[in-house]
């Protein structure tokens, strides 16, 4: 059955391979091989990946809180990075001067952070 299977892959790349040699663009031709050098790759060939996805209520479970205390302690760094980058203590003026322009500069950082960490960790 992969026999079978690998010969019809060899004859559409083929095929395509007719179509790509009589492009008249030298710069196109060699785009287009390039384009389809991953398809002549066998599935059959490329070892299975383990990854991240859990197979038990328990593992994922513990995913969730590894990821989501990295998360957090990324959060907290983001913020006091930020806090050290900038002029004056941010941190002591949302807490002691009770400035709201400065806490939602603050609560505006974090999201920006987070936002990042999240769309880091789903890669």
């Amino acid at each position: 059955m992969a026999l079978i299977d690998m010969r019809g892959t060899i004859r559409s790349l083929c095929r395509v391979r007719g179509y790509v040699q009589r492009m008249k663009n030298p710069f196109l031709r060699s785009l287009s091989l390039l384009l389809l050098l991953p398809l002549t790759s066998s599935a059959a060939e490329s070892p299975t990946v383990p990854g991240w996805h859990a197979q038990s209520l328990g593992q994922a479970v513990g995913y969730m809180i590894l990821f989501g205390g990295i998360g957090i302690v990324m959060a907290i760094a983001g913020y006091k990075l930020f806090d050290k980058c900038t002029p004056g203590q941010l941190h002591r003026e949302i807490v002691e001067e009770k400035n709201v322009a400065a806490a939602l500069i603050g609560g505006s950082v974090i999201l920006g952070v987070c936002i990042i960490i999240a769309a880091a960790m789903l890669g």
